[in-house]
């Protein structure tokens, strides 16, 4: 068994979760909107979460459901690179979270040809 605070990190997923938004850089892009997803890998020490069965030692991923909307609904950005970080911050607000991965998706996006995906990844830290 290792002590708190060696390192240990645990992952919790939140994957899927979809909104509306008005990204991107051509005007029927902000005019229309349209669905983005979003998945974030949060790194955490879930241990003490495990031990006491007490929701305040980890992440609410509802509350953090909620606020990650409302980025994707807010303010427009042109580049989904921009609201990933955007995203990611939002997560690491978030006491006890060192690391994230946030992945923005645009299945819609504007291209001219047969795709499946459009995605950013990106990975931030404390």
């Amino acid at each position: 068994m290792t002590a708190a605070g060696d390192g240990h990190l645990d992952r919790v997923a939140l994957r899927g979760l979809t909104a509306r938004g008005r990204h991107g850089v051509f005007e029927h892009e902000r005019r229309e909107g349209q669905d983005f997803v979003v998945d974030v890998v949060l790194r955490i020490d879930t241990r003490e979460a495990a031990r006491t069965d007490d929701l305040a030692r980890t992440v609410d991923y509802g509350g953090l459901a909620d606020r990650l909307v409302a980025v994707v609904e807010g303010d427009p950005v042109d580049l989904i690179e921009t609201l990933a970080a955007r995203l990611a911050e939002v997560c690491l607000r978030e006491a006890l979270v060192r690391e994230v991965e946030v992945t923005v998706h645009k299945p819609q996006a504007p291209i001219p040809h047969r795709f499946a995906d459009v995605a950013v990844t990106i990975h931030r830290r404390r």
